[in-house]
């Protein structure tokens, strides 16, 4: 007998950061969506047999990268463009990373703003509700300087993004890299190593996750090595983007042929000689397989 949830169907996470700004999502102005237009924040509905809280977790990884800590706010009525969307459980985070740093595979940007500043925005009419609720609730800290900010980004406590690749060498020495798409928003059109983003599990399931979802691939658990592992930090005048721990597996064996079962994300994947390697690649992709080639376990990009 299945128990049907009575939970919510739709979720979100409102982010704060510690200068009291709101990370607020401009959705697609041009599609049959909710609140088309408008600023809101990210969320998105409950899959199968998910709770809200699994939803919510989820939906901030897809469309931001982020695994923070969250914790239940409000639960709120919207009624979009769209007609009654039902209710949405709404949850509180805290972030302090660099709004231009986050991917956006939906809708056009993430941008912090102070609750002053939505009164002059489009904003999609529940998540005003919900921040003037956090600002009765439990108001944020007033704004601090520029400077300030960025000396707390320096030495301040980090979340870092964890990713998994795929390091798979055929018979002949060459690799399987795919060429990403060019409507992506990160690194369009570059070779890279078969990738993603953790969710609620370990780096072996999450890459054998991607490995079946990307290119229809079966590795087992056993038959992944750990071979290299690169911490980066984007490179530039932005100091207060969020590390990312890139952890690459070398599969002994696997059964499939590579297929494109993404081509949204995907176009091509082909073997490449490791001292030959196709252009354009991903550079933190290039550098790792060169390390690689070295026998080198780890790299460091963008901290100096």
């Amino acid at each position: 007998m299945t128990i049907l949830s009575t939970e919510p169907r739709g979720t979100a996470a409102l982010l704060v950061n510690t200068a009291g700004q709101y990370l607020l999502h401009l959705r697609d102005a041009n599609k049959v969506i909710c609140d088309p237009g408008t600023w809101s924040i990210p969320g998105g509905d409950r899959e199968g047999e998910e709770s809200c809280r699994q939803a919510v977790e989820r939906e901030l990884l897809e469309k931001t990268g982020l695994n923070v800590p969250l914790e239940p706010l409000t639960v709120v009525n919207p009624h979009g463009a769209t007609g009654d969307k039902g209710q949405i459980q709404v949850y509180i985070g805290s972030w302090d990373g660099e709004d231009s740093s986050l991917p956006c595979p939906e809708g056009l940007m993430f941008k912090f703003f102070d609750a002053e500043t939505t009164a002059f925005l489009t904003m999609c009419p529940w998540t005003a509700d919900v921040i003037a609720l956090h600002q009765k609730t439990a108001p944020v800290p007033a704004p601090r300087s520029a400077t300030a900010r960025a000396r707390a980004g320096r030495s301040g406590t980090r979340l870092n993004v964890i990713g998994v690749h795929l390091y798979l060498e055929g018979e002949d020495g060459r690799i399987l890299l795919g060429r990403r798409h060019p409507d992506v928003a990160f690194a369009s059109d570059h070779f890279h190593f078969l990738a993603g983003h953790l969710e609620t599990e370990g780096a072996k399931a999450g890459l054998i996750r991607e490995a079946e979802e990307e290119a229809g691939l079966t590795i087992a658990p056993e038959d992944l090595e750990l071979i290299h592992t690169v911490h980066m930090l984007d490179e530039g005048e932005n100091t207060d983007r969020q590390p990312r721990l890139g952890l690459i597996f070398r599969a002994r064996t696997w059964s499939g042929t590579p297929e494109v079962r993404e081509p949204d994300k995907c176009v091509e994947w082909i073997w490449a000689d490791p001292a030959r390697l196709p252009a354009p690649m991903v550079t933190y992709t290039q550098v790792a397989i060169e390390a690689i080639g070295r026998g080198e376990t780890y790299t460091e990009l963008g901290w100096s």
